[in-house]
């Protein structure tokens, strides 16, 4: 797990994305390491409060295009049916198990949280976001309508998750805060400590009374069709893959992966 840091602070589990010299970028290793981690604190009974946090510049910049997950291919190409199983599991899957752990989690994002790093922050259950924090999903741009776990709408409301998406552009910190996605907005250097402070005031808490709360937000949710509308918008988002295939013989309308450049470009400027 060379990529993901786990560490105990009391009763608040510290899960941290360490792959700072590429931006934390996700490959198949270390969503599957970050998994693991999660079962880890879901499973401890010491355990409370998640924490998931980043070393270095950037929250994350996203899915590594650089590396594609072997699950996408059968015979040196690209097959459809392949690619969808994996994504329903390391993508959409994984963000709804990190969803439903019956404990609290908590969310700190510093600098670049671009596209598939929004699949890591919304299944948390608060988010506590640096001042230099940016939130942006320009995955339009390569032919596909968002990320696959598709919370844009329950997070940002409609017309600002259009935005969002037809635009490609940042969304500031104090934009995602007035939006209602983003809990607290923190000087950059004390993201950490109020994380930290803020995970330890829920951790007096009852477990059980903690448990029974997010079920019931979480069931509210339910019941007003989050995931039917999460399984929904993934399975439109695999029209976007479909077409770019029948097009260009990749998943994106780039057979390069350009994306994972600009990202990177953007992320250090």
């Amino acid at each position: 797990m060379s990529h993901i840091g786990y560490r105990l602070d009391g009763a608040v589990a510290v899960i941290s994305l360490n792959r700072p010299d590429k931006h934390n970028a996700q490959d198949e290793s270390l969503l599957r390491d970050l998994d693991a981690r999660w079962r880890q604190a879901a499973e401890d009974d010491a355990v409370k409060v998640v924490v998931l946090r980043a070393d270095g510049k950037h929250f994350s910049s996203g899915h590594d295009l650089k590396t594609p997950a072997p699950g996408y291919f059968r015979e040196g190409k690209t097959v459809l049916e392949s690619a969808y199983r994996w994504e329903t599991e390391h993508y959409l899957g994984y963000s709804r198990r990190w969803r439903d752990v019956p404990k609290p989690s908590i969310a700190a994002v510093q600098g670049a949280c671009v596209a598939g790093a929004l699949n890591l922050i919304w299944p948390c259950d608060l988010i506590v976001a640096a001042d230099n924090a940016y939130f942006s999903d320009p995955v339009v741009q390569f032919g596909v309508g968002g990320v696959e776990y598709h919370a844009h709408t329950w997070e940002l409301g409609a017309r600002r998750a259009k935005e969002m998406l037809f635009t490609a552009r940042k969304f500031t910190a104090d934009e995602a805060f007035a939006a209602g996605m983003v809990n607290r907005v923190v000087p950059l250097d004390e993201l950490d400590t109020r994380t930290m402070q803020l995970a330890h005031e829920i951790a007096e808490m009852d477990p059980w009374a903690l448990a029974t709360a997010k079920r019931a937000v979480n069931q509210t949710l339910d019941v007003m069709g989050q995931q039917a509308a999460l399984q929904s918008a993934f399975d439109i988002h695999w029209h976007g893959h479909a077409n770019a295939l029948l097009r260009t013989g990749y998943p994106l309308l780039t057979p390069d992966p350009l994306p994972s450049k600009a990202r990177t470009k953007e992320a250090d400027a």
